[in-house]
């Protein structure tokens, strides 16, 4: 029988990581987000052949939810300021509260295990004290869905495919939201390894869906009437809308996302997911700033020979402190802040309609 255990952080160092690097726990989550790619190959957002039980309703149940909650914490401190909004922190701060209930009424487990899915659950949707959101917070998503696959969640691996275009579809819309809403910081003065401000996973399982297809060319993204007939069907091509319309002051995607016009380059979609798979993992997983914040718990549980962290703060959410050590992706060291694209934008679309009052 399983004993479940509060996941804790427990990578600090450069040696600690080749551990984590060589361990069962990286494969796993390596190989289940390959596991997810692959069952994508092919299928569109709108297909209608992905099926949907009781478990996948669940976890859409659950990220309604989530929206409701943030529909209850509406922003009232209105500023010219382009970094995150406070308002986040109460939102944050609910759902904590509520994660438990949440998780029992939609996700239909032994109660025993919730001590561990809320933690990857709550840091999914980025950090109270910074307003900021990135990579490590995205990957807290893929771990929880993890660990419902480990639990037996999703009964059959037949879901892969609607765990993917359903949930984690559904996760970046919620995801979307709280950064339009709340002006969420890019968590690093990087974005997401050059690919956007926020996210990766979305654009690997994006290449994946297009992996098998001729067309649209990987050089469409390129064009707005290609973005504007695909984004409802893949996931790279809204992501490329997304950056479209966040990113002022460019007119291009070489002058915005200069990685992502580089890999339009590549001549087939197959190419870009077998680079990108290559690159969460080196960008992503094997990064000591981002995995510094990685939870181990039963599930995932920590590589031998790491030592027992220090620090462990209430639901794993990190304090406002300093590292001078290691360089936090979750939000710069020494408290350099990142002003948030959607801001920038929300900000001229509102002087765009003042000007013509």
């Amino acid at each position: 029988m399983t004993v479940f255990v509060k996941p804790q952080k427990r990578l600090h160092s450069e040696a600690d990581l080749a551990k984590f690097v060589s361990s069962p726990t990286h494969d796993a989550i390596l190989n289940f987000m390959t596991r997810l790619a692959k069952s994508v190959h092919g299928l569109q957002l709108t297909d209608k052949s992905l099926p949907v039980n009781e478990s996948i309703q669940g976890l859409l149940d659950l990220l309604d939810d989530i929206d409701r909650i943030s529909d209850s914490h509406p922003i009232e401190k209105h500023s010219t300021s382009r970094f995150g909004k406070v308002e986040f922190r109460d939102f944050c701060d609910d759902f904590s509260h509520q994660a438990d209930q949440l998780i029992k009424n939609h996700i239909h487990l032994q109660d025993n295990c919730i001590v561990e899915l809320r933690t990857y659950l709550i840091n999914s949707f980025g950090d109270k004290i910074r307003i900021d959101y990135g990579s490590g917070h995205e990957l807290n998503f893929l771990c929880f869905l993890y660990c419902l696959d480990y639990l037996g969640y999703f009964e059959s691996k037949e879901y892969d495919k609607s765990v993917v275009l359903k949930v984690f579809a559904r996760y970046i819309t919620t995801m979307r939201k709280l950064q339009m809403k709340y002006w969420l910081e890019p968590a690093g003065s990087h974005g997401v390894w050059g690919l956007d401000d926020y996210h990766f996973l979305p654009f690997l399982f994006g290449a994946a869906q297009l992996s098998p297809l001729k067309r649209p060319r990987p050089l469409s993204i390129h064009n707005l009437d290609y973005v504007a007939e695909f984004k409802e069907k893949y996931l790279y091509f809204a992501c490329i809308d997304f950056i479209n319309k966040t990113k002022t002051g460019v007119t291009s995607l070489r002058q915005s996302s200069p990685m992502l016009d580089d890999i339009s380059g590549v001549k087939t979609w197959k190419k870009i997911e077998e680079g990108m798979v290559k690159m969460y993992d080196a960008e992503v997983l094997s990064k000591l700033p981002v995995v510094q914040h990685f939870f181990f718990g039963s599930i995932l549980p920590c590589p031998d020979g790491v030592a027992a962290s220090e620090e462990n703060n209430a639901d794993g959410i990190e304090e406002d402190s300093c590292c001078h050590e290691v360089h936090s992706t979750w939000g710069d060291c020494c408290g350099i802040k990142v002003p948030s694209a959607v801001a920038a934008s929300a900000m001229e679309q509102k002087e765009h309609r003042i000007s013509f009052c």
